[in-house]
């Protein structure tokens, strides 16, 4: 952010230069936000960049280039790149449609179009349905009680679907036609896209329904060999270290587990014996009693 802001007022609103970080919002939402504030408007990035959604540290990187390109990078290694008037809408279209031109009312787009010289065969179109020819009216069929008798209607053996004329190349074919653009009046080249000349604040904006989030070691630098001794000096070593202490949290985790699934079995396979144990025990009981009234 530029230095006169308010940062006693400080809140989503608050105009910025740059707006640059990881968004993860939702299953469907996991992205590298890049908006660039250009003549008081925030312009949105065209590209989607997928940031990193796990539980370890990394590192976003932005670079912007004085010949107005940029770089995004995460955990020091390139994810995106290309140029700021490209992959913005922060200046008006170099071209637009010319507004003076029109399509020829006679430009025909047709390819292909129906061969006038396949006619339809003299005895007309052949019908989907016909009358049953095997129906015979019933012999007590009374046509002033039950009206007029007809047969019913049976699928036409005779029938392949609905004819239509063959197709040929189109003579008048001229291709599809193209809106001839013209220089857009309103553009105008800025070879300073990249450059903000008051920097005086950094924000977080964050919205979060679940703790445990950090940021830290944010920097803002004119150098990109500085911010990559930063990165060696402050992201690498925490990297390292943490990568090995998540492997051996996972690793004590997952011995938790075994126990706990090996225990569960074992009260399980427990249970089971002390259940056939008691049925063999009513049986047992049960043929003794038998016995006992047989004698």
């Amino acid at each position: 952010m530029s230095s006169d802001v308010d940062l006693k007022d400080f809140h989503g609103e608050t105009p910025y230069n740059v707006m640059f970080g990881p968004d993860i919002c939702r299953p469907g939402t996991k992205k590298v936000h890049v908006i660039f504030s250009y003549k008081g408007k925030n312009h949105l990035i065209k590209k989607d960049i997928r940031c990193k959604d796990d539980e370890l540290t990394h590192l976003y990187t932005l670079i912007l280039n004085p010949n107005n390109t940029y770089e995004v990078q995460i955990d020091g290694e390139k994810v995106e790149s290309g140029d700021l008037e490209f992959d913005w809408d922060l200046l008006p279209a170099k071209k637009i449609k010319d507004p003076d031109a029109k399509k020829p009312e006679d430009w025909d787009e047709r390819e292909y179009i129906d061969d006038p010289e396949d006619f339809k065969p003299e005895d007309g179109e052949i019908p989907k349905q016909i009358a049953d020819p095997k129906a015979k009216k019933p012999k007590h069929w009374d046509q002033y009680l039950d009206r007029k008798w007809e047969p019913p209607m049976i699928d036409n053996p005779e029938y392949k679907g609905e004819r239509k004329p063959k197709r040929i190349k189109n003579p008048a074919y001229k291709g599809r036609w193209i809106h001839p653009e013209i220089d857009n009046p309103e553009y105008t080249p800025d070879d300073e896209l990249y450059l903000y000349s008051n920097w005086g604040a950094i924000g977080l904006d964050i919205w979060q329904v679940k703790s445990g989030t950090i940021f830290d070691n944010i920097l803002v630098s004119d150098s990109v060999e500085d911010a990559q001794a930063h990165a060696a000096e402050t992201f690498k070593p925490l990297k390292e270290a943490e990568k090995e202490k998540k492997e051996a949290a996972d690793e004590e985790e997952r011995k938790k587990r075994e126990e706990e699934d090996k225990k569960r079995k074992e009260e399980e396979e427990a249970k089971k014996d002390d259940d056939e144990d008691h049925d063999k025990k009513d049986k047992d009981e049960d043929e003794s009693e038998e016995g006992h009234n047989e004698l």
